[in-house]
């Protein structure tokens, strides 16, 4: 269960920090000033769009809670044999950091208006995001090759189910990353401001995606029960 919490804890940190920076958190009603800031040019309306990912965002980490925490309490029945992680899920994650941290160069080279880096930086994360996706279904053909498979025991259809699932949220983000290259590659002029904020809510998409990563991989390794053990005999 502690686990479950610090799972939780970690997608709500994210959401929090997320919504804050985009203003979704503030109190209007609360702020204090003279007429003449009263009267002062108002602030943008936040895009809905941003309003919308959050939600999603939201749900999605809520699910993967749920389903970390189904996790959690089968590992105590007597049917359960932990299955080996590949060593492959290393280099994977690796490549999900790097894909991230292009999609975030190619963020900070659009509003720049440095439309070369943007491009590159896309490009970058695009090829690498579909280097992960391949990882990931060759960590699955490995392990069902050592005979590891879907209907053994229940720790393989955890493992398929959730790594499955988080792959399918890479795949439909990629496919809306594709879309949006796709969409610079067209125009023969600088990239629109809706275009600008398509990129950076793709990029906000893959950071959340890649903190679920990282904490369904504390999980099969063993090293979130790690944390938790230790957190308690700091606390005793």
């Amino acid at each position: 269960m502690s686990v479950v919490l610090v799972f939780l804890a970690g997608i709500a940190a994210i959401v929090i920090w997320w919504m804050s920076g985009q203003g979704l958190m503030s109190k209007p009603w609360m702020e204090v000033g003279t007429l003449d800031d009263i009267q002062g040019p108002a602030k943008p309306p936040i895009p809905t769009a941003k309003i919308g990912l959050g939600i999603f965002l939201a749900v999605v980490g809520a699910l993967f809670s749920l389903l970390a925490s189904a996790y959690l309490s089968r590992m105590s029945g007597a049917d359960w044999w932990a299955i080996p992680v590949p060593r492959l899920l290393f280099a994977n994650t690796a490549v999900l950091i790097a894909s991230c941290a292009a999609l975030q160069w190619a963020v900070v080279e659009a509003r720049r208006g440095a439309d070369e880096g943007m491009r590159l930086g896309l490009d970058v994360s695009l090829a690498t995001a579909v280097l992960f996706l391949a990882g990931q279904i060759v960590a699955w053909l490995q392990l069902v090759a050592a005979g590891y498979v879907l209907a053994d025991n229940p720790a393989n259809s955890f493992f398929y189910m959730l790594t499955g699932l988080h792959g399918l949220h890479i795949l439909g983000g990629l496919a809306v990353l594709a879309r949006t290259r796709v969409r610079l590659l067209a125009g023969s002029t600088a990239p629109s401001a809706r275009l600008r904020l398509g990129i950076e809510l793709c990029a906000t998409y893959w950071h959340f995606m890649l903190v679920v990563w990282l904490l369904l991989f504390a999980l099969f390794t063993g090293w979130a029960n790690d944390f938790v053990d230790l957190c308690r005999q700091l606390v005793s």
